[in-house]
């Protein structure tokens, strides 16, 4: 079997890899990636792409045909992975996100590949009162990463068929450990808040609703949609990825988190406008489909293990937000350097 990960140097990627790995050992493993964020490794043995067969480097926007030669199954991370992002590089986010996503499908189809794996998000529920979200409710997407994605899911789903069997696992918030470590997430930046300063500020009054996954168990998620037969499912699903105990408010993540890290104050503005997003969701299909890829491990492990990770590598920035841990801040200061261009294209004479 041959395995393609775009975006396999980002912050899900190397737990992705290092599952692949385990679970198919014969496997020939691929990346492809622009690497933007290849030099924000925090704790690793070994490069993680040491456990791939081969790395390619390149623009998803005009990927080369030729790398999906003889490939089975594609997983595709890359993207510009959240709301900040996309606010600030807008007409990027669209192109990589949505256009290139969707061309890269085509190709992939056109390539023979069987099964084509699209990390999509929860986010695309915005703002949702009531109850729990499912795939059968309508979307409500508030941010161009959002919209991006409910594009993608929307195009590459005229392609599935007999041949070509495409899944779109709808992703809870990202958090937890990884070699390449993000704290612009609200549970990682909790944590890293709590070890850094003693204190976590939220800055909504704290009853938004957020659904997390670890990045291990968005790989278990991962490791299931590579294989997944068009009769669990169809040959087009579009499946919410997570468990519904894992539907937290903001003000009980902070909490948890206090009580991991001794000593934290949690302050909450509860002057605060509210935040425009709030949504809980309904995991039961991925419950029904993928009963023995669930999510591993609860709340308080992922914050022992954010803290352990954090404390081994001496982590004591009180301005971690303005550092290689926050993804905006990389591209910003790529760009300021002349390095990418406003599209986040690597301009190679500023390198």
């Amino acid at each position: 079997m041959k395995i393609l990960i775009t975006g396999n140097m980002g912050y899900v990627g190397p737990a992705v890899v290092r599952r692949l790995r385990r679970a198919y050992p014969d496997a020939t493993l691929i990346g492809f990636d622009m690497g933007y964020f290849g030099h924000c490794l925090t704790s690793t043995e070994i490069l993680p792409e040491c456990r791939l067969d081969l790395q390619h480097f390149g623009d998803v926007r005009i990927f080369p045909r030729d790398v999906l030669a003889g490939v089975d199954a594609v997983v595709h991370l890359a993207a510009i992975s959240n709301d900040p992002m996309g606010s600030s590089f807008e007409a990027a986010t669209f192109e990589i996100n949505h256009r290139a996503s969707v061309r890269l499908a085509e190709l992939a189809k056109d390539a023979g590949v069987r099964n084509f794996v699209f990390a999509s998000s929860c986010s695309v529920y915005g703002f949702a009162e009531g109850g729990a979200r499912s795939e059968k409710d309508p979307v409500n997407p508030l941010t161009a990463y959002a919209k991006s994605k409910v594009l993608t899911e929307r195009d590459v789903s005229k392609l599935a068929d007999e041949r070509f069997t495409v899944t779109c696992l709808r992703f809870a918030t990202a958090c937890g450990m990884s070699e390449r470590l993000r704290l612009d997430l609200v549970l990682n930046d909790f944590v890293a808040s709590a070890i850094a300063s003693k204190k976590i500020n939220i800055l909504s009054d704290g009853t938004p609703w957020r659904p997390l996954i670890s990045v291990d168990n968005m790989a278990r998620a991962i490791d299931w949609a590579v294989i997944r037969k068009a009769d669990l499912g169809g040959h087009f699903l579009v499946v919410n990825a997570g468990a519904d105990e894992w539907n937290f408010q903001v003000r009980d993540l902070a909490e948890a988190v206090a009580k991991v890290v001794p000593g934290t104050d949690v302050a909450i503005n509860k002057d605060a406008q509210p935040d425009k997003r709030s949504y809980r969701v309904d995991f039961g299909l991925f419950r029904k489909l993928a009963p023995n890829h669930q999510p591993l491990g609860d709340l308080s492990t992922t914050i022992d293990g954010l803290s352990t990770g954090l404390r081994s590598i001496g982590f004591n920035d009180l301005d971690f937000r303005n550092s290689n841990l926050a993804r905006l801040k990389v591209l910003q200061t790529l760009c300021s350097k002349g390095s990418l261009t406003g599209q986040l294209e690597w301009s190679h004479g500023g390198l």
